[in-house]
């Protein structure tokens, strides 16, 4: 029974303590993080007082509440020690519109790339299906109820004889009355899920495909303005549809749901919801670093942060849902910085982030922990993935150990990558156990230090070849 299932599910989730995103506290956000993010304490100290601090201006005097800015976060640090990955946690963590964009893909008033705007649009867009998200979960009740009275329509037409039906014509015995007792029982059946393995067809709402032509062939915001518009001017059309009832409830409670919505007021909650709680995290801003006085692409980039300053200052960017203030929008940005500095960026680029924090290199130590320690760990993705053919992985200490040095070695040789040296460790070292998983005969691995040094060792001492494949 699909309802029953979901009411043990819900007294499943129910009996689990959960933590409001919103209301978590500094030492909460980065005890958190460390579930997934080995080291880098700096980084997520700083993040997690910039969340706090959101809700703590939220608690302020509407006197004051405007003057207090957010504080932006410059993450400087090689690639691979965490700082996408902080980003990326971050997002799930906030509860707030959040994206996440690389600043390579902008250059000066968009002429090969983005419009530094679009960060925002993007910010907004987030925002909006946040706030549709909410809206449809707080209509959820009534959008069920409607839907349920369709389904009955579609499994019980009411006759047309009964329109006209008087008063007198529905009392006991009645047809009428047959009729409301049959929809009864129709109706216990279809809340205990007897009938969703039943098809129906029914009419569902079918938006015009005529604007799509258009969106690809013209600038992505424009593309996406007259696919809009012409999705509106364009009539309302529907088209007949054969399901099972348990898919075509879920189409039309959507149906209902939209009937129910205010798009007005959705729209203004997402953009006050981006305005006070945007987060816009901006990746390899060290690439648009430099005084731009090279040829080629290169030329464009002190235009990036000419475009980005009034942006992270404070500004009003035009959306299609209306204007956004970026005062309150907190940006974090982050790059490694091998080829230029901090100080290479714009000096009123640089006052914008106030705070600075600086990822470690990571040592054999980190290594060994990130293979184990994170809850999507490494050694954990793999065994469970080499279980769905009966393989039972079993990493010794001594084997984390190998590996580790191993990634940290390579890492010291070559370029430095951080922990992605260990997807490429991991992958060479289970290489044929992945191969050969559906074939084998002894299903349990036990990785140790020795199979670790057989595999991978020959490799790493061949220097020509570990670029290649380390």
């Amino acid at each position: 029974m699909s309802k029953m299932r979901d009411k043990e599910a819900e007294s499943v989730a129910a009996a689990k303590p959960e933590i409001d995103p919103a209301n978590m506290t500094p030492r909460q956000i980065v005890a958190e993080l460390d579930r997934y993010i080995v080291g880098q304490s700096a980084a997520k100290k700083a993040v997690a007082i910039a969340l706090r601090n959101r809700w703590r201006r939220k608690k302020l005097d509407p006197s004051i509440r405007e003057e207090v800015a957010p504080k932006n976060i410059l993450m400087i640090g090689p690639t691979g020690v965490g700082k996408t990955e902080i980003a990326r946690r971050l997002a799930s963590l906030s509860g707030a519109p959040f994206v996440k964009v690389e600043a390579t893909r902008y250059t000066e008033v968009g002429y090969h790339g983005r419009d530094v705007e679009s960060m925002i649009r993007d910010l907004v867009k987030q925002s909006l299906n946040l706030a549709q998200t909410k809206a449809r979960e707080d209509v959820k009740a009534k959008a069920s109820e409607a839907a349920e009275e369709r389904l009955l329509d579609i499994l019980l037409p009411v006759p047309e004889a009964f329109c006209s039906t008087t008063v007198s014509d529905k009392g006991p015995g009645s047809a009428a009355d047959q009729h409301d007792k049959t929809r009864a029982k129709l109706r216990k059946k279809l809340r205990d899920g007897l009938l969703d393995d039943k098809d129906v067809e029914f009419e569902v709402s079918s938006s015009s495909e005529v604007a799509g032509v258009f969106a690809p062939s013209m600038g992505e915001e424009m593309g996406a303005e007259l696919q809009e518009v012409l999705t509106r001017m364009s009539p309302k059309r529907t088209k007949r549809r054969k399901m099972n009832l348990a898919e075509a409830r879920k189409i039309i409670e959507s149906e209902e749901a939209e009937k129910l919505i205010d798009p007005d007021a959705v729209g203004r909650m997402a953009i006050e919801s981006a305005e006070n709680f945007g987060i816009v995290f901006i990746d390899e801003i060290d690439k648009v670093a430099g005084s731009g006085k090279g040829n080629g692409p290169d030329v464009s980039r002190e235009g990036v942060q000419r475009d980005m300053l009034p942006i992270v200052e404070g500004a009003s960017v035009s959306t299609r849902w209306g204007l956004v203030k970026t005062d309150h929008i907190l940006f974090i940005a982050a790059g490694a910085f091998h080829m230029s500095k901090p100080s290479d960026l714009l000096p009123e680029l640089q006052g914008r982030f106030p705070i600075r924090v600086e990822l470690q290199d990571l040592t054999e130590d980190d290594f060994r922990r990130i293979l184990t320690a994170p809850k999507n760990a490494l050694t954990k993705q793999y065994g469970a993935l080499l279980g769905t053919e009966g393989v039972k992985l079993e990493f010794t200490e001594e084997g984390l150990a190998s590996l580790a040095r191993i990634a940290a070695t390579a890492n010291a040789r070559s370029q430095n990558i951080g922990a992605r040296r260990l997807h490429t460790v991991m992958e060479k070292l289970l290489e044929e156990v992945s191969f050969e998983a559906s074939d084998l005969v002894d299903k349990n691995i036990k990785i140790t230090a020795k199979m670790v040094e057989e595999r991978l060792k020959p490799i790493l001492d061949d220097e020509d070849l570990a670029k290649y494949i380390l």
